[in-house]
């Protein structure tokens, strides 16, 4: 049986919820807080203050949504820099200031977690997910509570300390996944029964629904279930390397909010997340080059197939190639479709030799096989060598905009295929991180429903 210890809530009326308020030392502890939420009749509609994640939201989105409302979320999760870094900072923290001041957000009455719906009403069926909000206790990953399975890069990484220590506040909630014995889950289907706290219908056609759970029976279930789980970082990894690294620095307080970040909890027994792939553009290599340092290492380690200008067939061809694992003839490495000029070409290798001479041996077979692995280790640092920093790599969701992005810039569309979840698992619970941007988990949550204000006083 675990063993438990007591924890500092959020608030000091959350040790009202019992067992909510422990956290097994093995396990998920997910505390309730009081929400910070918008007010629907100060904003002109609770779907036009909401954004994307701030890592998927490209230039245009950012003007759109500002545009959307003067309170969108994202003028808070991408403030303006004004001329600096430091100063888009304090204008967020100003912005947030001034909208609690002037009643556009509002603490809700009581600590609570949140149950999340997303529903999108598809040709194919549909994708309907459900999950907890709350505050959730941040670990080291040496802890195997809750596990990375990506690298971060700094930069990212100190960009989201500023904003978050000088807002004092969780602006947007991470997307983690864990796999429970039903009573959590029981608990979030008996909530999404009842009347919903707000209901909204976002651009894309997503309904959001959110209930509070301030209940003390239910808190103590979902409690006791998490206590024996440990979750995977689906979506956010730079964001839990912030709470970490905010965590430390806090160390010296006995009693810190800033021990807890604002997570949203799947349990994808009950609601399984779709994996997309993150596509590289190559920005400074035009993709004949590319084709033309391939060619240069000789016909050995790779396979290169021209398969036209028709983009619907060298996607399938791509897919094919990734699910059968057929590398050519050389049988080792991964499956990318490069494009740029408007042609595509199915890359596929490298041979034995080359992988076993850019990847040590030693590491997870999985690992060494992943398509980001053989991109990062063999392709990106020994062919074309691209370093890996913003301004010779970006990395898009979408692969239309990858490939005009590409076209626009005269540069190279790296295509991949997504990894699929069970082995994202399999590596995390051997403590393997993947190279960073290796996977998109989704749907990701909407930013805006509901902020977490540390409370500091």
């Amino acid at each position: 049986m675990p063993r438990v210890r007591a924890v500092s809530a959020d608030d000091p009326s959350e040790s009202r919820y019992g067992d909510a308020g422990r956290v097994a030392a093995c396990g998920l502890s997910l505390a309730p807080f009081r929400g910070l939420r918008y007010d629907p009749t100060k904003v002109s509609s609770l779907a036009a203050v909401t954004s994307p994640p701030y890592d998927v939201v490209d230039p245009d989105d950012r003007v759109r949504l500002e545009d959307c409302d003067p309170h969108n979320v994202v003028r808070l999760i991408l403030p303006r820099p004004e001329p600096t870094a430091e100063d888009g900072y304090r204008h967020a923290a100003r912005l947030l200031g001034d909208w609690q001041r002037g009643g556009i957000l509002t603490p809700d009455p009581e600590p609570a977690l949140y149950v999340y719906e997303q529903y999108t009403d598809a040709e194919d069926g549909g994708l309907l997910q459900r999950g907890l909000i709350g505050a959730l206790a941040v670990s080291e990953p040496k802890a195997g509570i809750v596990l990375p399975h990506e690298d971060v890069m700094p930069r990212p990484v100190a960009d989201r300390v500023g904003l978050m220590r000088t807002t004092k506040a969780n602006l947007e909630p991470l997307l983690l996944t864990y796999r429970g014995d039903g009573r959590a889950a029981g608990v979030v289907e008996r909530a999404a029964a009842r009347e919903p706290l707000i209901e909204t219908v976002t651009s894309d056609g997503t309904r959001h629904r959110l209930w509070a759970l301030t209940d003390r029976a239910e808190l103590a279930a979902v409690a006791a279930d998490l206590a024996t789980c440990r979750a995977l970082i689906a979506d956010g990894h730079h964001r839990w390397a912030m709470y970490l690294r905010l965590q430390r620095e806090h160390r010296h307080l006995a009693r810190s909010p800033w021990d807890r970040g604002m997570v949203l909890l799947v349990d994808t027994a009950e609601y399984p997340l779709r994996v997309r792939a993150i596509h590289r553009v190559l920005q400074r290599l035009p993709l004949r080059k590319a084709l033309a340092r391939l060619r240069a290492v000789g016909d050995d380690a790779w396979t290169l197939v021209d398969l036209g200008d028709a983009r619907e067939p060298a996607l399938k061809a791509l897919a094919e190639a990734a699910r059968s694992g057929a590398t050519g003839a050389r049988g080792a490495g991964g499956a990318f479709l490069l494009t740029g000029d408007g042609r595509h070409h199915l890359l596929t290798g490298p041979d034995e030799a080359t992988l076993n001479a850019a990847v040590p041996r030693s590491l997870p077979e999985e690992y060494r096989r992943l398509d980001a692995t053989v991109l990062h280790s063999v392709l990106l640092e020994r062919v074309w060598q691209v370093p890996d920093d913003p301004e010779h790599i970006a990395y898009l969701h979408d692969t239309d905009a990858a490939v005009r992005e590409a076209a626009r810039l005269g540069g190279t569309a790296v295509l991949l295929h997504p990894v699929e979840e069970g082995v994202v698992r399999r590596l995390a619970e051997q403590g393997v991180t993947m190279p960073r941007k290796s996977t998109s988990f989704g749907p990701k949550p909407a930013t805006g429903l509901v902020l977490r204000s540390l409370p500091l006083g």
